[in-house]
């Protein structure tokens, strides 16, 4: 009994001192952005004639000779780094192991805010002629329940919103694209490693389609190999975790309609969710999270007993099926799902970009507007500077891309971490009720769904407005526990259910860093970049 009520002080005291901390960080995040506001201010005044001086210089200039980056990779954002450094006047070299088209179950949705970063770095086209779908939010379905939630998209245009397709060929669309330049030379090669000189990076070795040992040399090699990346050791410090594995499918349009056309779709399924969108105009893709790092076989049939025994009854009737016609076709692939923070080791002469140094689990459909953000601040970061070949000077410039992309990166990792946990609970009770105050708090609708769907869009990507929703969320679940009569049970479990709270989004939120999320004015790179963006934003808006 006493180690009983230990436990239960220790809990309220952990549960008190954390509402005190989100208190104070509200109260400073408040004064973060009023000093911003003075700061944007006086960015604005400052007189843009030499940025832009700058900028045509360089145009000019790089059009021939050695390249001024080689980029390993050309996925989505090597691609879309490419042909915005191109734009620029940069001369790039492409390297990717396999040009042909890829097949891959994820990186099919791309948000609101990914389309709009597609938009600034003008390759909106790419989403045009293979048949990607608009997409305007989900459905949440729990137990024969509905929830819609709907992107915040009144102040866009009509073309604005959720693109999904088939991933390969948007990635061929994005290559094209930027091979379009004459100053974009794309290649076939597996790059084997980094060419380093006295610490400093100096290109990379790789074998051509041809099986040749190559060399190619630059002032700045840009990394983004994807999450199976051989060389982001060198650039940051790796903690990849398997978190679950999809497994994927795709349903014909003719045999199952979703239950609401042009949204993405969760099952809110035991023991995790299960994710339904569309890919093109006949076809919808089906998700099935498997949590651990264990599957069960496809080949000997233990997979499709499993889906359809355990997963097959939770799903909407509309669905249903289809999905078990398609199992039977055994036309079944799984992927594992991984999450890593980002931990970069700033290394003169290279930078990581992509999944190659930032991973999450793609529960959100976040990753491609992540990887499109960091391509559009690490191009506004890079415009000013004429000359690369000063490593060191350019490793110090670049120290702001690591706290400027924060607001977007944090605040979609942060979500989709936290929502795969709610989503996916412990069978504790405190964690099932979690789950269930999530469902019903966004059942609600108005700024209750309009929040939070605005978050995992990327529209707003604030991460003190995240912490607010997700506490807000576990309020209102101790809420429910304590109406209409609280009892002393109903009330310590609303304390582990803010104490559950607490367990799951801390730890990711120190994984991002405090300081960088919520604070980032305080660190001196973050006002010498955010004042470099600010004269590259008004140069688009001239041009």
């Amino acid at each position: 009994m006493e180690i009983d009520l230990m436990q239960n002080s220790m809990e309220l005291y952990r549960v008190g001192g954390f509402i005190a901390l989100v208190l104070g960080l509200i109260w400073f995040y408040s004064l973060h952005e009023a000093d911003k506001g003075k700061i944007t201010k006086m960015d604005k005044r400052e007189d843009s004639a030499g940025f832009k001086k700058r900028s045509e210089n360089i145009a000019k200039c790089r059009t021939d000779g050695p390249p001024d980056v080689v980029i390993v990779g050309a996925g989505v954002a090597g691609s879309a780094l490419a042909y915005s450094l191109a734009k620029d006047g940069r001369k790039v070299q492409v390297i990717e192991r396999d040009l042909s088209q890829p097949d891959r179950i994820v990186g099919e949705l791309l948000q609101p805010g990914g389309y709009l970063k597609l938009v600034e770095l003008g390759m909106e086209e790419c989403v045009s002629g293979i048949d990607s779908q608009q997409v305007y939010g989900y459905v949440l379905y729990k137990e024969g329940k509905y929830a819609k939630l709907t992107y915040p998209l009144q102040e866009f245009s009509s073309d604005v919103s959720g693109r999904s397709f088939h991933h390969g060929r948007f990635i061929q669309r994005l290559r094209h694209k930027a091979a379009s330049l004459p100053n974009v030379r794309m290649e076939q090669g597996t790059v084997t490693s980094l060419i380093e000189e006295k610490g400093t990076v100096k290109g990379v070795k790789y074998k051509n389609k041809d099986g040749q040992d190559v060399k190619a040399y630059a002032p700045l090699t840009i990394v983004c190999d994807g999450c199976f990346s051989n060389l982001r050791k060198n650039l940051c410090v790796p903690k990849v975790d398997i978190v679950s594995h999809f497994v994927g499918m795709v349903l014909n349009l003719e045999n199952s309609n979703l239950p609401q056309p042009n949204h993405g779709h969760v099952i809110l399924a035991n023991p995790s969710p299960i994710l339904f969108y569309p890919v093109s105009s006949t076809e919808v893709r089906c998700l099935v999270d498997v949590p651990g790092q264990k599957l069960p076989s496809i080949s000997n049939g233990d997979m499709a007993k499993y889906l359809k025994t355990k997963v097959a009854p939770q799903l909407p009737t509309e669905l249903r099926d289809a999905f078990v016609e398609r199992i039977e076709t055994g036309d079944i692939r799984s992927m594992p799902n991984r999450s890593m923070p980002a931990s970069p080791l700033p290394t003169p002469g290279a930078i990581l970009l992509g999944d190659a140094f930032n991973m999450r689990h793609p529960l959100t459909g976040g990753g491609m507007t992540v990887a499109l953000s960091d391509v559009a601040v690490l191009r506004d970061l890079l415009r000013p500077v004429e000359d690369f070949s000063d490593a060191a000077a350019l490793t110090k410039h670049l120290e702001s891309f690591y706290t400027l992309r924060k607001p977007v990166a944090s605040t979609i990792n942060t979500l989709a971490g936290a929502l795969y946990k709610v989503f996916c609970p412990a069978p504790d009770q405190a964690s099932k009720e979690m789950r269930e105050a999530c469902f019903d708090y966004l059942s609600l609708g108005g700024m209750y769904s309009q929040g939070p769907i605005a978050l995992l869009s990327g529209l707003n990507p604030k991460p003190m407005s995240l912490v607010a929703h997700f506490f807000a969320v576990a309020l209102y679940g101790v809420g429910r526990l304590l109406l209409p009569f609280p009892s002393p049970k109903r009330l310590m479990l609303g304390v582990r259910l803010l104490s559950s709270a607490y367990g799951i989004i801390f730890p990711i939120v120190k994984s991002e860093g405090v300081r960088q999320m919520f604070f980032p004015i305080t660190i001196p790179a973050y006002n010498r970049g955010a004042s470099v963006v600010m004269k590259s934003a008004m140069f688009d808006m001239m041009a």
